[in-house]
Parts: C-alpha cells; sequence; structure tokens
C-alpha cells in the first residue's frame, strides 16, 4: 500500500474487519501489516511447537520362556508400537525356579523376537545373561 498514516492504516484495517499489525519497529517509517493477529500468533506458536524433538525413553517388555503364541505376539506388537514413537525397548526374557536350566529357550524367544522386529528396530545391545533374566536392547532404525 505504501507510506501512509497510522490513522489511513487503522482505517483500512477496520474495513476489512482486521488488525494492524506492526512486523518491522525498528525500520522507518515502521512496517505495518493488516492481518488477522490470532490467526498471526497461532501460525507463529505452531511454528514454534514444529522445532520440538521427541526425547526417547526406555521401554521395556517383559516375556518367560513358557509364554504362549498370542501372548508373545502380543509383547511384540506392543514392541513395534514402542519403536515407532522412537522409544528404545528393553527386553527381558525372565527365568523362575527350573527354567534356569532351559536357558537356551529363552534365547531363542529372544531372536525371535529380533527376527519380528527386524523391519522397524536395530539390535543396540545384543542378549546376554544378568542373573536370572536375559537382556537385550532394541532401538529404532
Amino acid at each position: 500500500m505504501g507510506v501512509i498514516t497510522r490513522d489511513e492504516a487503522l482505517e483500512k484495517a477496520r474495513e476489512a474487519g482486521l488488525d494492524l499489525v506492526e512486523v518491522a519497529p525498528q525500520e522507518k517509517p515502521p512496517v505495518c501489516r493488516i492481518m488477522d493477529f490470532g490467526k498471526f500468533k497461532y501460525q507463529q506458536k505452531k511454528r514454534q511447537n514444529k522445532g520440538h524433538v521427541h526425547q526417547s525413553k526406555n521401554k521395556e517388555i517383559r516375556l518367560r520362556p513358557k509364554i504362549g503364541k498370542h501372548d508373545f505376539e502380543t509383547k511384540r506388537d506392543r514392541a513395534r508400537k514402542f519403536l515407532g514413537a522412537r522409544d528404545k525397548v528393553i527386553c527381558s526374557v525372565i527365568f523362575r525356579g527350573r527354567e534356569n536350566a532351559h536357558v537356551e529357550e529363552g534365547f531363542k524367544l529372544v531372536q525371535r523376537l529380533i527376527e519380528e522386529l527386524e523391519d522397524v528396530s536395530k539390535v543396540e545391545q545384543p542378549a546376554k545373561m544378568a542373573g536370572r533374566r536375559i537382556v537385550m536392547v532394541l532401538a529404532p532404525k
């Protein structure tokens, strides 16, 4: 619109049903714009929030060596959801009592989980025994 007086600019903004917003006050003369100020503030806030980075959390799924097929699928799907949300997944296979004699079953279970989640995850820490449990960490790809 060019250089106009403040009163003229305010009158044009009222006619348009919008607000007169000063966008560059340090300039000579100051630069103003006729716009919806509420919408402008909303868009600024959205742009500011866009820079938000997801803080990765550690989520844990616990398995047992004698887990049923459906229970395993549920735990696998839960881990897939966590990985999709960019969180790390700690997978623990817990042994109780005489189950400790069959640790290889736990390692097979962990290997099966790795294979089924290889499209969305990578192994950050391989499976290893830690006391009465096997622990492994998966990270999102």
